[in-house]
């Protein structure tokens, strides 16, 4: 049955203009899209509401106090961490996130930055912008080493839905995927220790959360145990990397690139030391792996169906 009315606080992080609302809009008799919603304005539009669904607008325990008919949160996300879970608990109100939405599109922006770093492809299109294959003495213009990606090896840390799905399409390029243990988890025969894997691969993936034992995951003693010329590529959270020691290892040339699509600030709005231009053969993408059309209109069915769970 339809709950009464729903705000969606912040609809314009999730709908560029490209989605269909209708299944949200049928789970509830009133729904009402706020494109953007400001900290001062979060009680008065939700004064009312039975359920409120946000992204990345933040429900306080002083927020939650102030909405007494307040009965679900949906959160159009996988992360909760903008909700404080225990006042919401404390007063009887489930949040139901969102979850797998993403997978193909982060899966394919992973190997997207795996095989621009493999084929040198920002430096190759820098250089016929600049006029260098336009002045060259021969037919190809071959200035920057190509590393094919068959028969090498991927570490994956983490091997749920996506980091499956990504060993997957590396294995279709023909690449050995072996996977590492994740500090705090139960030890797995097929998991290898951290100083067991990073020797041996020639690429790291990272498809895990962000906890207080896999901050800084990979920091300048982990990169330095990775082989010289391996790939690192991160799409799962910044934070998981060190970033200075990230942009350390590139400048020495201990890397053969590295790619990130998240930064442990975001936006950046006060900088961020991967941002410097002066890092060698790294990628920054801004958080948008998971954004395809088909994997936000995932997201409107996913808070669909927890609305009437």
């Amino acid at each position: 049955m339809p709950l009464s009315r729903a705000v969606f606080l912040d609809y314009r992080s999730l709908d560029l203009g490209d989605l269909d609302p209708a299944p949200l809009q049928a789970a509830f008799d009133e729904l009402q899209l706020h494109d953007a919603t400001a900290e001062q304005d979060i009680v008065q539009r939700l004064q009312g509401a039975s359920v409120a669904i946000v992204n990345k607008v933040r429900l306080d325990a002083s927020t939650l106090a102030q909405l007494p008919d307040l009965e679900l949160i949906l959160v159009s996300a996988t992360g909760t961490n903008n909700i404080d879970l225990e006042a919401a608990q404390a007063r009887g109100i489930p949040v139901r996130n969102c979850k797998g939405y993403g997978t193909p599109s982060v899966a394919q922006h992973t190997l997207m930055l795996l095989l621009a770093l493999a084929t040198r492809f920002p430096d190759y299109q820098q250089a016929i912008k600049a006029g260098r294959w336009q002045q060259a003495s021969q037919f190809c213009l071959l200035d920057f080493p190509i590393v094919e990606l068959e028969g090498k090896a991927l570490g994956l840390l983490g091997h749920g839905e996506l980091g499956s799905a990504v060993g997957r399409l590396a294995e279709a390029f023909g690449m050995r995927v072996l996977i590492g243990q994740l500090p705090g988890r139960p030890a797995r025969p097929d998991r290898l220790a951290l100083d067991e894997l990073l020797p041996q691969i020639d690429a790291l993936t990272l498809h895990c959360p962000l906890t207080e034992q896999t901050r800084n995951l990979i920091g300048a003693r982990e990169l330095g145990l990775l082989k010289p010329g391996a790939f690192v590529v991160n799409t799962g959270r910044g934070g998981l990397v060190d970033e200075h020691a990230l942009a350390d290892a590139l400048r020495a040339g201990h890397l053969g690139g590295a790619a990130t699509d998240v930064l442990t600030v975001e936006p950046p709005t006060q900088g961020n030391p991967l941002l410097d231009n002066s890092i060698p053969r790294l990628i920054v993408t801004p958080h948008n792996a998971w954004g395809s059309r088909e994997a936000r209109q995932r997201i409107i069915g996913q808070l669909a169906a927890n609305a009437i769970l």
